[in-house]
């Protein structure tokens, strides 16, 4: 009975305004994104200038276009962003720019954002989404594609999506350096000129707030979201906490992305109400406008096959599997996940850890004995440079460059590497991370 009332939520019709506003929404902060990138010159400088990129384990084969053809990439994800906002060739424009922001996350492993993962997942997800039935150049294309409903699971997977995201990013906090307020006393500690209120920000009490907030307001508020009652209040408190992360950090679209899918936890007719407020204040002249508009819902009915539901629910049942257990898997390796890194990423171990390291590495001939220090600078961009030294497996990835490197430069038939390695985390005495005896060549790379 349980199980048929769930089935049934998922395939009834929901008004679909939400899911329209969510297109829009995500297609403008995507086109920002693509101009962000244009402006600051970034595409030159992550994607075209270096000489190295760190790859992702399995992908290895992913590279650059060659020439201009990074920015013709870039070109493309931009008109593809405003096709998705206004709904033209929706699917196909949706599924092709979830392939080519994909191809970016994947070139370089230095480049990893939380929030570019997050683009990741979201963009796979419009892409079997219904969301060109309303308010589209598709629905006045091909007219049978029009209505305002949509499946409820639309509206429900959006919302499970970022409940974990929002969750995960609470319960990694609860560690041992997050609950003494490291590292983010640290990183406050330097903001301190903010206008208004830098001068908390070296405040114990008022870090510590901050601190234990994030948990609460992520753990518990996030579950509070789904209920209609504190919904609102909650939503607030998001706003504020995105807007200051802005403020504060300038960490690019994450806090809009978020604060913006925040959203989604609000009815699903919640645009077609605020624009009936809004009629309604203008007078009553346009009281018949609104009767239209409020009339128009639910016109259509979801015909889906027993099919295609039950193909639906195994792989909702296997996204959210992955979604749920992927995240714990650094459990399964030993050690401080934000020292080891091991099961660090795809996990929303967000802001957790301020690294500051340096590495060296020594090159040997065993035949002549002949040996070459190495500092990676001249090879690696800033910021490929800052993150290197910071994680072992990219340690040894620039490892076997350099191996490679050097065979083919100096004709040798072996050599053999060593890293001199140290690393303070969140304030902590500079450390060892990386046995410097071990010839970092006879290391198989692992998953």
């Amino acid at each position: 009975m349980l199980i048929a009332r769930f089935k049934s939520s998922l395939f009834k019709p929901i008004d679909s305004a939400f899911l329209v506003v969510f297109r829009i929404g995500f297609a403008v902060i995507m086109f920002w994104e693509v101009i962000r990138y244009w402006s600051h010159d970034w595409i030159r400088q992550f994607y075209i200038e270096p000489e190295f990129y760190f790859k992702y384990y399995g992908f290895e084969w992913v590279h650059p276009w060659p020439d201009d053809g990074m920015y013709y990439h870039f070109i493309a994800m931009g008109i593809l962003a405003i096709f998705i906002g206004i709904g033209f060739l929706y699917r196909l424009s949706a599924l092709l720019f979830f392939l080519a922001f994909s191809y970016i996350f994947f070139l370089d492993q230095a480049r990893y954002l939380n929030h570019f993962y997050m683009v990741m997942l979201i963009s796979f997800l419009l892409v079997i989404m219904p969301a060109n039935r309303s308010f589209s150049v598709d629905e006045k294309l091909w007219p049978k594609l029009r209505s305002d409903s949509v499946p409820g699971w639309t509206l429900w997977i959006l919302r499970a999506q970022f409940e974990i995201i929002y969750i995960y990013a609470g319960l990694v906090k609860i560690n041992s350096d997050w609950l003494n307020l490291e590292p983010l006393r640290m990183w406050l500690s330097t903001r301190s000129d903010m206008p208004l209120i830098g001068y908390l920000y070296t405040q114990d009490w008022a870090v510590a707030i901050a601190a234990y907030g994030v948990i609460l307001l992520h753990v518990i508020g996030a579950p509070l979201l789904l209920w209609k009652r504190t919904r609102l209040a909650v939503f607030i408190i998001y706003a504020a906490f995105h807007t200051l992360n802005h403020f504060t950090f300038n960490i690019g679209i994450f806090p809009w992305l978020t604060l913006f899918g925040t959203l989604v936890f609000f009815d699903p007719d919640w645009p077609r109400q605020l624009k009936e407020k809004i009629i309604q204040r203008t007078g009553p002249a346009n009281q018949n406008a609104v009767m239209t508009t409020h009339t128009v819902n639910n016109q259509a009915v979801m015909t889906t096959s027993k099919l295609a539901q039950n193909s639906l629910l195994v792989f909702f049942a296997a996204w959210f599997a992955y979604q749920v257990l992927f995240p714990l898997r650094h459990f399964l390796y030993p050690g401080n996940v934000s020292w080891t890194e091991e099961g660090h990423r795809f996990a929303w171990q967000m802001k957790l850890r301020d690294k500051e390291a340096f590495a060296d590495f020594t090159i040997l001939d065993p035949v002549t004995k002949q040996s070459w220090y190495v500092e990676p600078e001249p090879y690696l961009t800033e910021k490929q440079a800052r993150k290197m030294p910071t994680q072992p497996d990219m340690i040894l990835q620039f490892a076997h460059f350099l191996e490679k490197k050097w065979k083919q430069d100096y004709r040798l038939d072996d050599v053999e590497i060593r890293v001199n390695n140290y690393v303070s985390l969140n304030g902590r005495e500079p450390a060892p991370m990386v046995n410097p005896s071990i010839d970092l060549t006879t290391i198989e790379r692992t998953a």
